[in-house]
């Protein structure tokens, strides 16, 4: 099959599909807070080993234009049991990171990930144990 310039060859795509289309990303995309990779490790390190307990069993993220928001529920028909906040504008402050209870209660804020996910590993050590 030759290619010319106005066929292009589906065996240049994976899957065999269509080339996609380069587009500019939307404005409002590119304002989002979002977690970067090690951020999102972190997290996804403490819900593995909290659903492997049996205690958490969904999640969701939201990215919004002034804070990303990772909520873990015990059942996806509830309320999040606890909300992962980054929040950039409290970085010189407080600390860009917190978790909150299901009831709105700050359990902990601070600059570092690690130390503020401490108060979720904590809990769940003592009612494991």
């Amino acid at each position: 099959m030759s290619v010319g310039s106005c066929e292009i060859d589906p065996s240049q795509f994976p899957g065999g599909g269509s080339p996609v289309r380069s587009q500019a990303a939307p404005a409002n995309l590119l304002n989002q807070v979002t977690f970067n990779r090690r951020e999102l490790n972190r997290i996804l390190d403490l819900y593995g080993r909290m659903v492997a307990a049996g205690e958490w069993r969904d999640y969701a993220i939201d990215f919004h234009k002034d804070r990303a928001v990772f909520s873990v529920f015990r059942r996806s028909s509830e309320v999040p049991l606890y909300r992962i906040e980054k929040n950039p504008k409290l970085e010189q402050r407080q600390g860009a990171y917190s978790v909150i209870s299901a009831t709105g209660l700050i359990l902990r804020r601070g600059h570092e990930l690690d130390r503020v996910l401490r108060v979720i590993d904590k809990s769940a050590l003592a009612v494991v144990s």
